[in-house]
């Protein structure tokens, strides 16, 4: 690890706030990564030197000058909520918390602005306020991520049954980003430019702004609905989300025994053999979907928090902390020997390979499902818990599923294309040249710019399609 000139840069960053107790400068060099074996093996050591905690636009962009004037890496973070190290600082350096950037600084009809650390739940709590308004996406961290923190390392969650996900055109509006340079400039990105910046774990500039849409606020309900088998569950919930007047914020497909198992405070509604839809529905649209749901013979409902006590609503977290990471995140809680992936099952044939492919794996790879709309098709992600044994054997179980033809955006890599998620072709790594000619933005987790005669154009099929592509298209 080189050593940079700690010193010489709390003297240029003068008042902005900055920590060196290696001990809170490893806390905060910290995200989720641990949900996977191999990264927690590959990347347990990495701390920074120094956190740096501006508390508006300008001193970010002192901070930035400071670290390109001496040398020095920086790697931002929200609030550390990711998944796969997108936040860990690989070349040790700057760790830039943006957490103190945390204003709404306009509502409107139909959309919000908001500084990049603002919490979503807060981003939420002053729109339905304005203006009965709410975001439209949103992850199951909605309580503690940040707003760019998500636009930087997330990609879809909870709305986007109804919505898509962040790189369906209409769910950004546009991106304020600082760049890293001698004189950092502040660019202002929207259409297809929001791609450079969104979903690239901060390798090509600071975002420092986000504006999103919104949709109204309603009153939301959770209903649990259980099956006996896992088919008759995912047939269910795709055909109910493909039932385009019943409004939905969430729907997710848990298989049995995860629900009975670790989902403990819900654990005295749930049956140990049930296999569980989880339906967040608008208030107006209940009955409508209670009289959908009873179509499904073998369907059971389980839980309806309308109907709930006081009491047992008390404590109770909402229906999307079961969904998403949340799910790997409640289990690996009671056995910390388990794992999860990221799995598409594309459409028109999502429950039949749904179906293949968890009756291959059995019990080793226990289903999770999140549906979505994707490419304008109602289809599912599979967040599927994983028994781990061995490095080599999970590798097996995604090759196994690519080859039944449900690609993996991998879960146990943190750079950008081994997992998948987004595409860097050649707009993208002008842009990077462009934006931070020294690749001192979080080094290390854009392949195509540490080697550039890495393959990124080997026959995927990735979740964020290259901005070449995208222009093409």
């Amino acid at each position: 690890m080189p050593s940079y000139d700690i010193e010489a840069l709390q003297q240029r960053l003068g008042s902005i706030r900055s920590e060196t107790n290696p001990a809170l400068v490893k806390q905060k060099s910290r995200d989720f990564y641990w949900y996977s074996p191999i990264l927690k093996k590959q990347l347990d050591h990495v701390t920074g030197d120094i956190i740096v905690s501006p508390a508006s636009e300008a001193e970010v962009i002192a901070t930035l000058a400071a670290c390109f004037e001496l040398g020095i890496p920086v790697t931002p973070r929200g609030t550390g909520t990711g998944n796969y190290g997108q936040a860990m600082p690989l070349s040790g350096g700057v760790v830039l918390d943006l957490s103190g950037l945390n204003k709404v600084t306009n509502v409107a009809p139909g959309r919000v602005t908001a500084q990049a650390g603002t919490v979503l739940a807060e981003v939420d709590k002053v729109t339905r306020a304005h203006s009965g308004q709410e975001l439209r996406i949103h992850p199951s961290t909605y309580h503690t991520a940040s707003i760019g923190g998500f636009v930087a390392g997330g990609s879809a969650g909870v709305g986007s049954i109804k919505w898509g996900g962040l790189r369906d055109y209409g769910n950004l509006i546009r991106l304020r980003v600082v760049t890293m340079e001698a004189s950092p400039r502040v660019l202002e990105l929207s259409g297809d430019d929001m791609q450079k910046a969104a979903h690239a774990y901060g390798t090509n500039g600071i975002i420092t702004e986000v504006e999103m849409p919104l949709a109204p606020a309603y009153t939301w309900h959770d209903v649990i609905v259980g099956f006996p088998t896992l088919r008759d569950a995912a047939a269910y919930a795709n055909a109910l989300g493909e039932q385009d007047g019943i409004l939905l914020k969430n729907l997710a497909v848990i298989a049995a025994p995860i629900p009975h198992t670790y989902f403990a405070r819900h654990k005295k509604f749930l049956k140990p053999e049930s296999h569980v839809a989880v339906v967040t529905v608008a208030e107006q649209a209940l009955d409508a979907m209670l009289a959908f749901t009873r179509r499904f013979r073998t369907g059971e409902i389980l839980m309806r928090t309308d109907l709930l006590s006081d009491e047992d609503r008390k404590g109770l977290p909402p229906g999307f902390e079961l969904g998403w990471n949340h799910t790997t995140l409640r289990a690996i809680r009671v056995d910390p020997t388990l794992t999860y992936l990221q799995v598409l099952y594309p459409y028109p044939n999502q429950i039949d390979l749904v179906d293949r492919v968890h009756a291959h794996f059995g019990d080793e790879v226990p289903a999770h499902l999140e549906f979505v709309r994707f490419d304008g098709k109602v289809t599912c992600f599979g967040l599927p818990l994983v028994r781990y044994t061995t490095d080599e054997r999970l590798e097996e179980i995604m090759r196994i599923h690519e080859d039944m033809g449900a690609p993996i955006f991998d879960p146990h890599r943190y750079t950008l294309e081994e997992g998948g998620m987004k595409q860097t072709d050649d707009v993208q790594l002008a842009f990077k040249r462009e934006a931070d000619p020294k690749g001192l933005l979080n080094p290390g987790k854009m392949i195509a710019w540490e080697d550039p005669t890495y393959d990124y154009k080997s026959g995927k099929r990735f979740l964020f399609p290259g901005l070449i592509e995208r222009l093409a298209g």
